[in-house]
C-alpha cells in the first residue's frame, strides 16, 4: 500500500490534484482542507489512501495524516463512502469535525450535503469515541478579493463534486455578490450548505 506521495504539482482544482513523481503523473483526489494547503505551493507531498474495486482505481490525497485518519475514520462508518468522507473533510475544517462528533451534534453533521439524519447518528455514534477534539487553530487564511478567476475555479470544483452546472452557477454568483471578500475554499463550503 502507497503511504506518501511526493512530487511535482502539475495541476491542480479544488477537487483533484495531479503529482508528478518519478516520472509518473498520479491523479490524486482532495478535500478543500487539502487543497487550501496546497493553493500556493509547486511541490508537495500528500498522504494517500487507494480505493481498489473491480471498476475503479482510485487515490485520496491528504495534506497531513490526521486529515487521513479522520477519513479513514469516516469510510469505517457504514453507509459512508470515499467520495461522501470527502465532501465531509471539505465542508468542515478538521477541528469543526473533531468537535461535532466528538459533542455529538447530529444536526451541524447533516448541513454536509449527502449526509442524512441516520448517516450523521450513525457516524456520531461509531466514531465518538474514537475522536478527541483538538484546539482550535490559531491562524486564519487570508481572504483573497473575489474575481472571475475564483467563481470559475469553484463552479468547477462544484461540478466535479457532482452538482449540476446552473445550480453552481447560480449558488456561487450569489455567494460572490454577498461576500466579496471570500476565497475559492470559502465559497465552495459555503455552497456545499447551499446546495
Amino acid at each position: 500500500m502507497l503511504d506518501y506521495i511526493k512530487g511535482e504539482i502539475v495541476e491542480r482544482t479544488p477537487a483533484s490534484v495531479v503529482v508528478e513523481a518519478g516520472g509518473l503523473g498520479y491523479f490524486i483526489h482532495i478535500s478543500l482542507n487539502t487543497y487550501s494547503v496546497l493553493s500556493e505551493l509547486k511541490t508537495c507531498k500528500l498522504f494517500v489512501y487507494e480505493v481498489i474495486r473491480e471498476d475503479a482505481h482510485q487515490l485520496f490525497g491528504f495534506s497531513d495524516k490526521r486529515e487521513r485518519e479522520l477519513f479513514l475514520l469516516l469510510i469505517s462508518v457504514s453507509g459512508v463512502g470515499a467520495n461522501t468522507a470527502r465532501m465531509v473533510l471539505s465542508s468542515l475544517a478538521i477541528y469543526e469535525l473533531e468537535g461535532i462528533i466528538s459533542s455529538g451534534n447530529t444536526s451541524a453533521l447533516k448541513t454536509v450535503k449527502g449526509i442524512g439524519s441516520k448517516t450523521a447518528e450513525r457516524i456520531i455514534l461509531d466514531l465518538k469515541d474514537k475522536i478527541k477534539p483538538r484546539d482550535f487553530p490559531s491562524g486564519t487564511a487570508a481572504a483573497s478579493p473575489l474575481n472571475s478567476e475564483t467563481a470559475k475555479e469553484a463552479v468547477s470544483a462544484l461540478v466535479m463534486l457532482g452538482f449540476n452546472l446552473p445550480a453552481s452557477q447560480k449558488v456561487v454568483h450569489q455567494i460572490a455578490k454577498e461576500n466579496p471578500a471570500f476565497t475559492v475554499e470559502q465559497i465552495i463550503k459555503r455552497a456545499l450548505t447551499l446546495l
